[in-house]
């Protein structure tokens, strides 16, 4: 696996349509295909069709969904993510947001490639594309993202039939 994104907790609009990223506002399908790790603009419901490329997804808080205001600190499964981390060692885990990168590690972030890991795995930590976190979004940090991927897997844009 090339790339896991990993969010907080998956949204509302989300939850209601069965598919990561699916709020109105989100930038995630636009920006994944804009920074040449999709081959073309996927929708939401397509995400299966991601991991033919390599791209995996999760959430921190998978007990739960909502606005990232609702979530509390039993919500966080960190043991859970490590674990899964472990298991299937993908080259980078790209947390959506640092929010769900501070309460992974349980300290403050920046943006970009951090030092620790899991295991062999990469973190690296996105603006949210969230169209509530539109103020903090940085379309520059996902291309060091795809250029990152890119170094350590290889291309992942192959077209899928």
């Amino acid at each position: 696996m090339a790339v896991v994104f990993c969010g907080t907790a998956v949204g509302t609009r989300s939850a209601l349509r069965g598919a990561y990223y699916a709020g109105v506002g989100n930038a995630f399908w636009r920006t994944l295909h804009e920074i040449g790790l999709t081959p073309s603009r996927f929708e939401p419901e397509q995400y299966l069709r991601a991991a033919a490329l390599g791209i995996g997804f999760t959430d921190l808080a998978k007990n739960v969904s909502g606005n990232d205001v609702i979530l509390r600190q039993e919500h966080f499964g960190r043991d859970a993510l490590r674990q899964k981390v472990l298991k299937f060692e993908p080259a980078v885990v790209a947390f959506t947001s640092k929010r769900a990168a501070e309460e992974f590690l349980e300290r403050p972030v920046e943006y970009g490639l951090l030092e620790e890991t899991i295991g062999s795995s990469m973190l690296f930590v996105l603006p949210s594309p969230s169209g509530a976190a539109r103020r903090w979004w940085q379309v520059e940090r996902w291309h060091e993202l795809a250029e990152l991927v890119r170094n350590r897997h290889g291309t992942v844009t192959t077209e899928i039939s």
